[in-house]
């Protein structure tokens, strides 16, 4: 504050100053106006301002800088007052956040926890504050200059503050993990709640007795059950999670740990009975299901065998076979239901087994089963039964069905044999045949259906069926018509058979004697080949190929020599044709072999070289023969098989050798012709010679891989032998395994023992078999046998069944042991349980109740107690055995826990029972006893102090072993004399009581006490003595042991021997590794010998040392065994890919090197055969030198790797892979060059075949083309054009293709550049100069054929189509018709036969064009007959079309006639209902039921109208019949006149009712007009009689405008008076009517010279006006019916003008306010008066006539345009309601749119103004468009 008032002060000092500033400014100037004016004394008065300016301004400066100082001090107090609210602020947080209120329930305590998160947020928001507070302050104590404080103290307030603010925070901190753990305890409190009362609820509940009734309410039961379970589930993980937290708060030792342990145990106990209660609701609910299950499927399949047997026990087996074999279906399917539902009984009974037993042996579900199973029985005997009598009556139908169509089709047969004549022509012929071919088919397919038939009559009669006698009679009827067919088409076809045969005979001949004669022009020829070799080896091979020809030929001969024999014979008529044509063929034979003999006379000295010549095509072919033999891949599938295949092969190489001579002889005969000649021809021949070299070499090579190949399949036969034998071992083994049983008993157990032993050692003879098979088969695999792939797999199939059959025997050999150590013990526990009765019948003895001999009881007592004691190591023997087998074997606990429990409690027994026994007999002689038993203890304590005072602890393990035992033995006597001692103990004071003597009974105890416990001490130490001195002995011998393990194994480990070739070092491999696994398992037994040396060593036993050494010793040793097996390993893994690499190096140059042989040897093919056959060897050569270079690939990449680890042979190694690339790269190179060599020869080899198959077949189908036969009749030419047109179409086809093909190959090889390309070239213009000549060929027989079948098709058209002319004239009626109906039937009969004969017609215009072809065609004869069967055609064709068209006019005139009837029968019917229909209307009253008559009236003009079109059609239809002067025209006139009189009427009618409604209406709207009009009188009489002129100037206005309204609407009313004063047109009528009649009369009193009565018309007038005040006061009195204004729009805009010449009529609504009046008067239009012949005044019922004229109506509206150049997007017509009115044309929707006043889609009026409107000539679719 004091800072506060000290700035004000200087606030008011600064005021002060700023005001002498104008004072200071005045100096100033005044100075400066002395300055200017040149004062004398100016310097002084210019020293004197600037002292004042300076002083002025360091008073400023003073200003200023106490201002600053002011400020800061101002500012700093406000930090500190800042700092006392912070502060203040605090200290009130801090005691809200000290509170002790922590939340009594979940809901205050988040409540508090929100309270305290606004808390956390103030505070948080605060921290700026502070933040801005303490800089401000620092502010003051950093800078310097000024400092309005000492700067410590701002430092102690900023330190001060900051240190409230983080207590605080402190606080809030802690006051949240406070409330977070007040939180977290409620919390688990209300959901551990929550959990309770839910599992509460839900305990009572499933705590419910209500199991269902039946099936569906169980199910729902158990869906329920379901998601109470699932409900649970999801509950657990929850009620987890709440137990975890609540765990884990008391882990962190959370305030409320009492209470949430409590509840943790009271919630998992609840949950825990919970989850009981659900389980045994499930396992009832579960029984329940299956019972009511059970008795539901029961009752389904009960009912179902109930309906199974009622349909079982009908008697319908159906009444034809169709019916039976459904109802035989359908009895399959429903026997297959019943084996079905066998099935399900007997799962419903084993359904039964899984119930309780009382419930399984309940009477109810007993009797259910019985009953099921009884109905079951029955069902099925009754469905064989049935099935039985089904099957019987589908024979007995099949059987009658069968026989009726197999005789109808022999009928049908029959009489076709009967009807067919053998032809003459060899083509009818054939046709025959071909059809008793078709026949046997069908006889085959007859024959199954007559053996069905046997089949079925034979079980039928074997059967004993009812009709077996009508059975019988079909079936004996049935084989004798089939007999007697089959004996008929066999006569009929050996006939046919014998005349084909005659005529096939002529042919032969014809074609044998041709071919012998071709044969000898073939000899012949060869006189002019000349005398050289090459000449003479032509010769030679053509007369072979001959010679070899003579034997077909001969046997041609022979075979015709035989037919003619058997023909001649056949048909005797003709035996002299067939002789003749016989020796014509022997003739020519004799003349063959003559010239043939004689050619080979005349070649005299080339026989030997003929000879030489067939005996190196003989060998060649024989060598040819055999390479193919051997060359085939097939391999044998079975042992004997492959060995059959050897033998062959052996048999073949010995057919090889006995050739040798023949090929040697036939080398050296070649040589010997060959030597020295220069001729190409021979020199041929060499080659040949050297070809034939060539195939001997090949065939012994193939020779030798066949071999190799069969020897390799027969191996494999041979180990698929062992491994069947080995498989049947295995599959025997894995059988005994299955099917090994444990014994029951300890004997049986070791006889089931010795029995696997027995086993076991047939399974080590027989393991022989199975290494040998497995052996033999690695051996095949080790020499890449071809099958070496099934070999691996079916070795590893026997080796893993071989394994898992070990396996299995181990196995079961240790469940035997485990058995037998089971039935040991279960033996040992029976034999103590034995001994135990046995001693129990002792120890029950009561003999000691006699007095004598007590102590000799006792003393046989005492022995029998030590039994006991010494025996009771056998029950700890027993009991030890048994834990011990439980824990080896825990599937045994149940049964050893069982009987252990039993030998205790008889123990327990026996003891019981012997002590108390010892206790009877110790009371019986207590005080002798007592004495004699302390005596005893006393002694044996004696003997035990001097056995522990030996020092002898063992000298070796063996002594140690001993001594430990006597030992345990001696611990044993010493528990059983401390029990002793303990009961003496007990009855010493007994005897006390009892008052006898014991001497020194106390002093003796404690003596005995004494000894006992200075005793243990030494027991004890004697013991541990014993157990140390064994330890050590034992490390000792396990320590020696393990040295001479190691020592013996090292030498192996540091061997340097790593072997010289791949099998040694695969070897050492294997033993090295034998060696590591032997260590690696030893390695548990070294580490525990270690592990007991440190131990014996850090219990200081005097042997340490030595211990030590020996250890350090041991560890060494195994340490370099280790590191010197891992070494060996190395090397001999490197060794081992070496050696690797050098074998398969070696194999890879070897099998290169072979394959290079082969490649040297240069053969050359002799046919495509040999030349496919090589190529297809060396394709497949080549792809195995293509699959070879994987493994030089492999080689290269094995070297790389050897020689990046640097090997010691590493030059070696790159020298062997160099020569291996190189040879793999040379026989790469020898591959291709062979191949490319082999395909040009095999393609030349295939073109030459392919050119001569298809000139040979060309030249066969040339001789087809050039037959002259062309066919007797249309079937004949039919069938020859047939023929040969799929002739032609095969030839073309086939033939074009070939060719093309040919040509192709042959211009791919000359432009691959072929050796032979000019030879090929040849072949090529030859073959297309032969395909061309067999096309032309075939154009001339198909343009012959085709014309001989036009001609004869012609004619038998001709005929075809006169009998269908003739048939359709006589399918012409006579009957026209005797009504409507069956006129237009016959007229669409007549139009339907029209329609056919279109078709004749079609056929009949094509025959003229065929004639016309024809006629051009052919000339002469032909040409007149052709054209005479065309003018009988034409002819017999225009008849019957005239008959139809004199036809069609017939029916057209009935028909019209009797439709015009009709029509007007229907006009006539309908103008007469017209008529009743204006008769009968009713009288209107008001002016809306008139118009409501005018609108139906008009709709009768409407129907009118509809109906003109009629009328005119009618009438047209009338007239058109009599101008076509029909035959009924009197009728026809008559019906016209009819019609044309009753429309005239109808129409008269519907005017004159017309007319008087209109006049009707204008009345009636006068009464309205008048009616209103009045009622506005009456409403305004009121305000005009009204005396209220105003009491004011405003009230005096408003009246005056009410005045001025009321004047404006008078003068609206007098109109409408105005127009109620002129007449109506009925008034005027009248007055037109009295005018005439006064005219009239008028004109009589003329005639007859009367004198006129001026006043008449003045009369008239006055009776009209009375008679209008009538109807007006009448039509006052007719009550307004109307409350709505009602438009009418008249029908059209002609009756329109015609009746009113104006627009709608509106009636008007009753008047209430002056605005309504407006809108009515707006509304109202008036109609103009009739138009009458002289012009009279308008009606006086309507209003003025307006000034503007208006149109209205519907009319049709089309948009076109939307803009200048833009088409509108709908441009279709629309119906709208047009108004045209002051020059402007409007559209309305309809006519309700116009009396509101809405234009269409609100569009503006169109102004017409200077328009014009034209018809649119240019728009078709419509009519009268503008």
């Amino acid at each position: 504050e004091t800072d506060i008032a000290a700035k004000k002060k200087h606030d008011a000092i600064e005021t002060d100053i700023a005001a002498y500033e104008e004072r200071v400014q005045a100096i100033v100037n005044v100075a400066n106006e002395l300055e200017a004016e040149r004062y004398h004394d100016v310097k002084r008065i210019s020293a004197r301002k600037d002292s004042i300016l300076r002083l002025r301004q360091y008073l400023l400066n003073l200003l200023s800088a106490r201002r600053g100082r002011l400020e800061k001090n101002v500012e700093l107090q406000k930090s500190f007052q800042d700092m006392l609210h912070l502060i203040d602020w605090m200290d009130e947080m801090k005691a809200r956040l000290l509170s002790p209120d922590f939340g009594k329930h979940l809901l205050e305590v988040e409540d508090l926890l929100q309270k305290h998160t606004l808390i956390e947020a103030d505070i948080a928001a605060q921290a700026d504050r502070v933040r801005a507070v303490n800089s401000a302050a620092l502010r003051f104590a950093e800078g310097s200059d000024y400092k309005p404080c000492d700067p410590q103290v701002i430092w102690d307030r900023v330190n001060h503050l900051d240190l409230c603010y983080e207590d605080l925070c402190t606080l809030a901190a802690q006051r949240k993990a406070r409330l977070e753990d007040s939180k977290r305890l409620w919390r688990f409190l209300w959901e551990v709640t929550e959990a309770e009362s839910w599992i509460k609820e839900k305990e009572q509940i499933f705590s419910t007795l209500d199991y269902g009734k039946d099936l569906s309410t169980i199910q729902v039961l158990q869906s329920k059950h379901k998601a109470f379970e699932d409900e649970l589930q999801g509950l657990q993980g929850h009620l987890e999670q709440t137990v975890k937290e609540g765990e884990q708060m008391i882990a962190d030792q959370h305030f409320g740990t009492p209470t949430i342990k409590a509840k943790i145990k009271e919630i998992v106990d609840l949950w825990s009975q919970l989850e009981d209660l659900a389980a045994f609701r499930k396992m009832n609910l579960q029984d329940a299901q299956n019972l009511f299950q059970f008795l539901a499927d029961a009752d389904d399949i009960k009912a179902w065998l109930q309906d199974a047997y009622r349909v079982m026990s009908t008697v319908d087996v159906g009444h034809d076979e169709y019916s039976t074999q459904t109802l035989i279906k359908k009895h399959g399917d429903l026997q297959d239901k019943i084996m079905n539902y066998g099935a399900t009984i007997e799962s419903l009974d084993k359904q039964t087994q899984g119930f309780s037993r009382e419930l399984r042996e309940s009477p109810e579900i007993q009797n259910q089963l019985r009953e099921l199973k009884d109905l079951y029985v029955d069902v099925f005997s009754l469905a064989d039964q049935r099935k039985q009598n089904l099957q019987d009556a589908l024979f007995l139908y099949t059987v009658f069905s069968e026989t009726d169509a197999c005789e109808l089709w022999m009928n049908e047969k029959e009489k076709w044999l009967e009807g067919v004549e053998i032809p003459h022509k060899l083509e009818d012929l054939e046709v025959v045949q071909q059809r008793f071919n078709i026949l046997d088919q069908e006889m085959n397919n007859m024959a199954s259906r007559v053996n069905d038939v046997n089949q079925a009559a034979n079980h039928l009669i074997e059967t004993g069926h009812p009709s077996t006698k009508e059975v019988s009679e079909c079936q004996i009827r049935l084989n004798t018509r089939w007999n007697l067919l089959l004996k008929m088409v066999q006569e009929k076809r050996r006939i046919v058979d014998s005349a084909l045969s005659l005529h096939n005979y002529t042919l032969d001949c014809d074609e044998t004697e041709m071919w012998i004669r071709e044969k000898t022009k073939i000899v012949e020829s060869t006189l002019d080949l000349g005398n050289d070799l090459h000449a003479v080896i032509a010769s030679q091979r053509k007369l072979y190929g001959i010679e070899r020809d003579l034997a077909a030929v001969q046997a041609k001969v022979l075979e015709l020599q035989s037919d003619a024999q058997v023909l001649a014979k056949e048909h005797p008529e003709h035996a002299q044709d067939i002789d003749r044509r016989l020796n014509a063929v022997n003739s020519v034979w004799g003349d063959l072999q003559l010239a043939l003999q004689n050619r080979e006379a005349s070649l005299g000295e080339a026989s030997k070289l003929q000879k030489f010549l067939q005996d190196l095509d003989d060998f060649q072919s024989w060598l040819f023969k055999a390479q193919k033999a051997i060359a085939s891949e097939d391999l044998p599938n079975s042992l004997p098989e492959a060995e059959k295949l050897l033998s062959d092969h052996n048999s073949i190489r010995y057919e090889i050798l006995q050739h040798e001579g023949d090929y040697h002889k036939i080398k050296d005969t070649g040589e010997r012709v060959t030597y020295g000649q220069v001729d190409p021809q021979y020199q041929e021949l060499g080659q040949h010679l050297k070809d034939l070299d060539t195939g001997w070499d090949e065939l012994q090579q193939i020779w030798d891989r066949r071999a190799d190949m069969i020897n390799q399949a027969l191996g494999f036969q041979y180990f698929l032998r062992d491994a069947k034998q080995a498989g049947a071992i295995l599959t025997k083994q894995e059988y005994t395994l299955a099917h090994t049983e444990q014994a029951d008993t300890l004997e049986a157990a070791e006889a089931a023992i010795r029995k696997h032993d027995d086993f076991m050692a047939t399974m080590e003879a027989n393991t022989e078999k199975i290494i040998g098979a497995i052996e033999s088969g690695e051996r095949l695999i080790d020499s890449k046998n071809i099958y070496s792939d099934k070999v691996k797999e079916k070795i590893i199939s026997i080796d893993d069944r071989s394994q898992i059959n070990n396996a299995k025997a181990d196995v079961v050999a240790a469940q035997l042991k485990d058995n037998r150590e089971l039935q040991h013990f279960l033996q040992n526990c029976q034999e103590l349980t034995f001994w135990i009765n046995e001693k129990m019948l002792t120890a029950q003895d009561t003999s000691y109740d006699e007095a004598r001999n007590l102590h000799s009881k006792w003393l046989k007592h005492q022995a029998f107690m030590a039994e006991l004691a010494s025996n009771k190591g056998w029950l700890d023997s027993v009991d030890k055995e048994g834990t011990q087998l439980m824990k080896e074997k825990p599937q045994f606990a149940p049964v050893v826990v069982e009987k252990l429990n039993k030998l205790h409690r008889l123990w327990n027994e026996l003891e019981n029972t012997t002590s108390e026994k010892a206790r009877l007999l110790f009371d019986a002689n207590r005080s002798e006893l007592y004495a004699q038993s302390v005596s005893d203890l006393d002694r044996w304590l004696n003997e035990l102090n001097t056995h522990l005072t030996s020092e002898d602890y063992g000298k070796d393990l063996t002594t140690v072993n001993r001594l430990l035992k006597d030992h345990e033995r001696l611990e044993g006597q010493v528990e059983v004399r401390k029990m002793e001692m303990e009961d003496l103990q007990a009855q010493a004071p007994i005897l006390q009581q009892e008052g006898q003597s014991v001497v020194d009974g106390d002093d003796i105890e404690q003596n005995i006490k004494a000894k006992f416990l200075q005793l243990m001490i030494p027991l004890k130490e004697r013991h541990d003595k014993l157990e140390g001195s064994k330890e050590v002995y034992q490390f000792f011998r396990d320590l020696a042991d393990e040295e001479l393990w190691v020592e013996e194994r090292l030498p192996q480990a540091e061997s340097r021997d790593h072997g010289q070739n791949l099998q040694a070092v695969q070897l050492l491999m294997k033993k090295n590794q034998t060696l590591q696994k032997e260590i690696q398992g030893h390695q548990p037994r070294i580490d525990d010998v270690s592990d007991r040396g440190e131990n014996i060593i850090a219990s200081g036993n005097p042997s340490s040392d030595d211990i030590k050494q020996q250890l350090n010793d041991l560890t060494n040793l195994w340490n370099r065994l280790k590191n010197e097996t891992s070494l060996r390993q190395e090397h001999l893994q490197l060794a081992n890919e070496v050696q690797q690499y050098y074998q398969d190096a070696a194999e890879a140059e070897a099998w290169m090197g072979e394959q290079e042989l082969y490649m040297l040897v240069d053969e050359k093919a002799k046919d495509e055969q040999s030349a496919a056959l090589m190529l297809k060897r060396h394709l497949t050569f080549q792809q195995t030198v293509a699959n070879y270079e994987d493994t030089v690939k492999q080689l290269a990449d094995r070297a790389q790797s050897l020689l990046a680890l640097e090997h010691p042979d590493s030059e070696q190694i790159s020298r062997c892979q160099e020569q291996v690339d190189k040879q793999y790269i040379g026989l790469s190179k020898q591959v291709e060059d062979r191949k490319r060599r082999l395909d040009h020869e095999l393609q030349l080899f295939q073109l030459s075949r392919e050119v001569e198959d298809l000139l040979q077949w060309i030249a066969e189908r040339e001789t087809v083309a050039s037959s002259q036969e062309l066919g007797q009749d249309l079937d004949h030419v039919t069938l020859l054009r047939d023929k040969f047109r799929e002739f032609a179409r095969d030839t073309g086809a086939i033939g074009q293709e070939r060719v093309d093909n040919v040509n192709i190959l042959i211009d791919e090889l000359i432009d691959a550049g072929h050796s032979e390309a000019v030879t090929m070239a040849d072949w090529k213009d030859n073959l297309n100069e032969s395909w061309a000549d067999l096309l032309e060929l075939i154009d001339t027989r198909l343009q012959l054929l085709t014309a001989s079948y036009d001609l004869h098709k012609y004619f038998c058209d001709g005929n075809e189509i006169l009998a269908l002319i003739e048939d359709k004239r006589q399918q012409l009626p006579k009957e026209l018709g005797v009504d409507v109906n069956t006129a237009e039937a016959f007229h669409r009969m007549h139009t339907s036969f029209e329609r056919d004969i279109h078709t004749l017609g079609t056929k009949v215009q094509n025959f003229q064009d065929d004639a016309a072809h024809l006629q051009s065609a052919y000339a002469g004869d032909k040409s007149i007959e052709i054209q005479k069967r065309e003018q009988e055609v034409v002819q017999a064709w225009k008849a019957l079309l005239d008959a139809c068209d004199g036809r069609r006019a017939q029916l057209i005139d009935t028909a019209e006639k009797f439709r015009f009837f009709k029509m007007v029968r229907e006009l006539m019917s309908w103008m007469e209902s017209v008529i009743r229909q204006i008769e009968t209307q009713e009288k209107p009253r008001d002016v809306s039921s008139v118009e409501l008559l005018m609108k139906y009236h008009q709709g009768i003009m409407a129907e009118i109208d509809a109906r003109n079109m009629t009328f005119t059609t009618c009438i047209d239809l009338g007239r058109t019949m009599l101008a076509r002067q029909h035959y009924a025209s009197e009728e026809i006139k008559e019906k016209l006149a009819q019609v044309t009189e009753k429309r005239s009427e109808m129409m008269t009618k519907w005017e004159a009712r017309y007319e008087w409604l209109r006049i009707l209406l204008e009345v009636c709207q006068f009464a309205r007009d008048a009616s209103l009009a009045e009622a506005w009188l009456i409403a305004q009489e009121s305000y005009l009689a009204s005396r209220d002129y105003g009491n004011s100037v405003d009230e005096v206005e408003k009246l005056i405008k009410r005045h001025e309204a009321f004047e404006k609407s008078t003068i609206t009313w007098e109109e409408r008076f105005a127009a109620l004063e002129k007449l109506t047109t009925l008034e005027l009528l009248e007055l037109r009517k009295h005018q005439e009649a006064a005219r009239l009369k008028a004109q009589t009193f003329e005639e007859q010279d009367f004198i006129p009565d001026y006043d008449y018309d003045d009369r008239m007038q006055d009776e009209f006006e009375e008679q209008a005040l009538s109807r007006e006061h009448t039509a006052f009195e007719t009550p307004d019916l109307s409350q709505h204004v009602t438009v009418r729009q008249p029908p059209t805009l002609a009756e329109e003008e015609d009746l009113v010449n104006g627009t709608e009529i509106l009636e008007d609504l009753p008047l209430e306010t002056e605005d309504q009046k407006e809108t009515e008067e707006k509304q109202v239009q008036k109609p103009p008066p009739l138009i009458l012949e002289p012009p009279i005044e308008e009606a006086a019922t309507l209003p003025a006539k307006p000034m503007t004229t208006q149109f209205s109506s519907q009319l049709e509206r089309k948009h076109e345009m939307e803009g200048p150049s833009k088409r509108a997007s709908n441009r279709s017509w629309i119906c709208l309601y047009c108004v045209l009115k002051n020059g402007e044309l409007s559209f309305y929707k309809d006519a309700k749119s116009f009396t509101s006043l809405i234009t269409y889609h609100g569009e503006e009026p169109f102004n017409l103004k200077d328009a014009f409107c034209q018809a649119a000539s240019g728009y078709k679719k419509k009519k009268h468009v503008f």
